[in-house]
């Protein structure tokens, strides 16, 4: 009896992995294993003598069964397979190698120094074979290495050895990710595209299935997995009634395990995948590019998304002196999204990236599939979860609230209106519409139930509109919110602070982000950055709640504390994981003037039926809805 325990894909997304126990086949029950044998470590692995010795090139890529070092000699009667010439091999038909990526779960098959001393460098990447699908971080290491390898060619076009034990299941699996990842290809291409390169291709079917459900694309049903190779199925003692099943550390073969994913979201999950620093600093790159800040020297990593400024009483006046729209300010986790042809990544505070799997198809007419995805996209946004009140359901997603470039396109210097038609036009609804089709589709090719979290295009409103928004759109919400951000409808898109950018926070939610350190007597020291130099808050006290002895826990990290005008200090509300330096003193200064100017919600709403009423903001409204009416008449006919 075999066990094929399968990773809820939900989990894998957010980093959850529940692997069984390790199992020695060598090593069952002690002397009642009645299928135990002497262990010869330089036996040949089964099939290996009749297993082609390596397939066709994909890119700069060659799949090879393991070359076997000389002391493998004496069980070889005919030609052999060592590194060296493995190396010769591939140098006749003009590639020249300079890695050799290593799948296998043994060091017993060569010294890695018949690789090293040839000039070609190693790298090992266990990975167990038989009914184990190589886990998501050994596929991120192995991407990582090809793209390192790929970025660092010279002329010399120098190739990579790829081998598992046969060069068919584990290659495969981790060839036909990187083809997917690189080339934006379905599933089924890059499987198909593996076998004509290594014949038969990948036979093992659960290898199949974890590569569809991975990136949620639908299996066709007319795909057939191949058939084991005669040189393997005439050598494996498991086609001839001899399985290896799979057992607990008990000796006891299990129940299938029904996984179910009942762990609370929450704010602080780290979503995605990192990237390599080398890819990091291109991407980085990338983003300032786009946002038209030039060239950014390494070292400073600064996150370049737009911040907006709190409200107090004399930049509440812009709301007069320009025409503003409102929405509500989410209590979520702030995130750019870069969206590439290779993936997507999502862009946190610290200015990481990490990479994550969806799909983003450009716009395209006629009710047909997209011709490509979106490739070097930047969005801004806020990530949240929702939860549904009755069955207390979460659901993580994605609000967009800004659209800085589109297909290497920069538009910051569009005005915010028309980027914010873009976003629905451009972003949203190809997604909404290929979403819909394929929901239709008895044989989709692709799932965006299975995405990490879903996408929706952030709302905003006239001012007219805000006392709903805190009436009665904020308490209906499904998430937090703590408070509204009025933008500019005709601003630029504007990096790092924007004066323009107002933020209103209900009065007990304003607050600062400080670096946290305990000093002598376990005293709660407050810092805050001064020109990129740490400021100590002198005099500044924070409460914390809870037990006072857990205080040098909160050492080294940013804590997020809000002012109690009673008491005269600060109180911390919670850990800011997703940042890695505090607040600038003039951002500190910003809060507190709006803490003394005590904007309240009646002095703000105040302020804003006096706007509405002036002659220019009612034309302004006037103009805005009939344009609205106008594209809605467009779209129907």
């Amino acid at each position: 009896m075999f066990l094929f325990v399968y990773q809820n894909s939900e989990e894998r997304h957010r980093g959850i992995k529940r692997k069984p126990p390790d199992f020695d086949p060598g090593h069952q029950h002690g002397s009642n294993n009645l299928n135990s044998r002497p262990y010869d470590r330089d036996m040949l692995p089964p099939g290996w003598l009749d297993c082609p010795p390596h397939g066709q090139e994909l890119g700069c890529i060659i799949p090879s069964k393991v070359p076997l070092g000389k002391s493998f000699n004496d069980y070889i009667p005919g030609q052999k397979y060592t590194p060296q010439q493995a190396i010769l091999q591939q140098r006749v038909l003009g590639r020249e190698l300079g890695l050799v990526i290593d799948l296998t779960n043994t060091n017993r098959y060569y010294p890695v120094s018949d690789w090293t001393r040839e000039g070609v460098r190693h790298v090992k990447i266990r990975c167990k074979g038989r009914d184990s699908v190589p886990d998501d971080e050994s596929v991120k290491m192995f991407c990582d290495e090809v793209l390192d390898f790929r970025s660092r060619r010279t002329d010399t076009e120098k190739y990579i050895l790829v081998h598992c034990t046969h060069g068919h299941n584990r290659t495969g699996y981790m060839i036909v990710h990187f083809l997917v990842r690189t080339e934006s290809i379905s599933v089924t291409e890059a499987i198909n595209k593996f076998a004509r390169a290594r014949h038969p291709g990948i036979y093992k079917q659960d290898y199949i299935d974890n590569l569809y459900m991975f990136y949620h694309e639908k299996k066709p049903e007319d795909l057939v997995c191949p058939q084991t190779p005669e040189w393997k199925r005439l050598s494996d003692p498991d086609f001839h009634g001899v399985a290896v099943p799979y057992v607990d550390n008990n000796g006891d073969i299990p129940q299938q395990e029904n996984i179910s994913r009942n762990e609370l979201l929450t704010n602080d999950d780290v979503l995605g995948d990192p990237i390599p620093p080398n890819q990091l600093y291109k991407m980085q790159e990338l983003c300032y590019q786009l946002l038209k800040l030039g060239t950014k020297g390494r070292g400073h990593q600064m996150f370049p998304g737009s911040h907006p400024v709190s409200l107090n009483r004399d930049n509440l006046q812009l709301l007069r002196q320009r025409y503003y729209y409102a929405t509500w300010k989410a209590d979520g986790t702030r995130y750019m999204m870069m969206i590439t042809g290779d993936g997507c990544y999502l862009i946190d505070r610290k200015f990481l990236f990490r990479r994550i799997d969806m799909r983003f198809p450009c716009r395209y007419s006629n009710g047909g599939i997209p011709e490509r995805n979106h490739h070097y996209t930047l969005l801004d946004g806020e990530m949240i979860i929702d939860m549904d009140p009755q069955t207390r359901k979460q659901e993580r997603r994605y609000l967009i609230y800004d659209l800085i470039a589109i297909n290497q396109v920069s538009l910051t210097e569009l005005p915010f209106y028309e980027r914010w038609k873009l976003l629905e036009k451009e972003v949203i609804e190809p997604r909404n519409m290929e979403r819909e089709t394929l929901s239709k589709s008895i044989n989709p090719h692709y799932r965006y139930d299975l995405e990490p979290f879903s996408v929706r295009r952030k709302g905003f409103w006239f001012l007219s509109t805000v006392s709903k928004l805190l009436d009665k759109f904020i308490p209906q919400l499904s998430h937090s919110a703590d408070g509204l951000v009025f933008q500019g409808w005709d601003d630029p898109y504007v990096p790092r602070t924007h004066e323009g950018l107002l933020k209103w926070k209900y009065p007990e939610m304003n607050s600062v982000d400080f670096l946290c350190e305990v000093g002598a007597g376990n005293r709660p020291l407050l810092f805050l950055f001064e020109r990129g130099v740490k400021k100590l808050m002198e005099g500044s006290n924070v409460i914390f709640q809870g037990d006072a002895s857990d205080i040098p826990s909160y050492s080294g990290k940013i804590i997020e504390c809000s002012w109690d005008p009673v008491e005269h200090h600060w109180i911390c509300m919670r850990v800011r994981i997703d940042k890695a330096t505090p607040n600038d003193i003039n951002t500190y200064r910003k809060v507190m003037r709006s803490i003394r100017d005590n904007i309240t919600q009646d002095v703000l709403l105040n302020e804003i039926n006096e706007i509405i009423r002036l002659p220019l903001y009612a034309d302004r409204i006037q103009r805005d809805i009939k344009a609205h009416q106008h594209m809605l008449s467009s779209r129907r006919k």
